[in-house]
């Protein structure tokens, strides 16, 4: 179980919720864990589930403590991650997660992990190579 989840299911427990509201943004969330790499913003999601943005803004945070864009940028960063420790390169690691341009992804990436792309692929890609 991961994180999100068990975070979800202990504030679930804590509030008494309208199930329509948890489908919602439990659709969200699969929405963004199987389109990561795709450009999505909060207008898209919310067309996704016929709710308002503002509304679905509102209920991740709830639930998830995060927004949706921030749990986009978790589950990108998590699977650069991956693909980095397989040996892909940076530019195309960049590419493959959905963001738009290298700059912005490895200062994304140093912020969230303490180093650089091109770092985290060599120590971690040459530990797994021996």
């Amino acid at each position: 179980m991961t994180y999100f989840e068990r975070e979800f299911n202990r504030i679930k427990a804590l509030i008494f919720a309208n199930e329509e509201q948890i489908q919602t943004i439990v659709n969200v969330r699969n929405y963004i864990d199987n389109n990561y790499e795709k450009e999505l913003n909060l207008d898209k999601l919310s067309r996704v589930q016929f709710v308002s943005k503002y509304h679905l803004l509102r209920l991740f945070k709830r639930y998830y403590g995060i927004t949706p864009r921030q749990y986009l940028i978790q589950k990108r960063i998590e699977k650069a991650k991956a693909f980095l420790k397989s040996g892909t390169s940076v530019s195309d690691t960049c590419y493959a997660v959905g963001f738009e341009s290298i700059h912005s992804f490895s200062n994304l990436f140093k912020e969230k992990t303490g180093m650089s792309p091109s770092v985290f692929r060599r120590a971690t890609f040459d530990k797994s190579n021996p």
